[in-house]
């Protein structure tokens, strides 16, 4: 993985916006503000990175996403890598926050993946299971009997009043268990336009937070020509360079 988007929630209409973005190359990192930061005049800016229209680089993470992984010394820490299915690359910060998502309870900042096809030009998306604190009880146990390599369906709820896009994540029982991640919803959505997506379970954690509590994947093939992420609000700012 090289590159994360950084997702921001405006406190006023709970709308997400892609709003920058981080990579990585050759051993430095790099953040740029994306168009989505212009999208509402109530988001100004991230940490000490105060000008929208800079790239900012550093051979170290900058502390705002350095701030959002648990420290390898603290007892849960080996619960949390295994939740997050990379007990094998535990040792990869990029990974890390892509895979949980970098979320913390004093803000409104989510960082999600942007993912890279294989040499078969297959792509797979990780996601955890949205909303469950929101699901009725029947529902939520029901996520405990689920098993990994479960087939899982991604249904659309059009008439849903808090986002007209969202991915309901069903079972082949009709089961609900949750929703795809808001950020992720519109690229999806034209996945399922033009080609076959397949949805499992990845993971289950029936002891974790909710937040952590099912790890799917989805994979699927894009036809020639189409690529993910491609709209304004997902292309850069950027026009002078600074040492951050």
């Amino acid at each position: 993985m090289k590159s994360l988007f950084i997702a921001w929630q405006d406190p006023e209409t709970r709308l997400w916006y892609t709003v920058a973005r981080l990579t990585r190359k050759d051993g430095v990192y790099r953040f740029v503000y994306t168009q989505g930061a212009e999208a509402t005049p109530r988001f100004s800016f991230l940490g000490r990175m105060t000008d929208l229209n800079a790239e900012y680089f550093s051979e170290d993470l900058f502390p705002l996403f350095r701030n959002r992984l648990l420290y390898t010394s603290r007892p849960e820490y080996p619960d949390y890598v295994r939740w997050l299915d990379m007990e094998n690359k535990s040792n990869d910060p990029l990974m890390l926050l892509g895979r949980s998502g970098g979320k913390r309870a004093t803000d409104s900042l989510c960082v999600f993946p942007e993912p890279d096809a294989d040499a078969d030009g297959k792509y797979s998306v990780y996601f955890f299971s949205h909303g469950l604190r929101y699901l009725d009880p029947i529902n939520l146990e029901g996520i405990a009997r689920l098993q990994a390599g479960n087939i899982l369906r991604l249904k659309r709820e059009d008439h849903n009043e808090h986002d007209r896009f969202a991915l309901v994540l069903e079972t082949d029982e009709k089961l609900k268990v949750g929703y795809c991640p808001r950020y992720l919803n519109k690229e999806l959505r034209r996945v399922q336009d033009v080609t076959t997506l397949r949805l499992i379970v990845k993971k289950v954690n029936p002891e974790a937070p909710l937040h952590f509590r099912l790890l799917c994947r989805t994979s699927f093939t894009l036809p020639q020509g189409m690529y993910l992420f491609t709209s304004k609000e997902y292309q850069p700012l950027s026009k002078a360079l600074l040492a951050a």
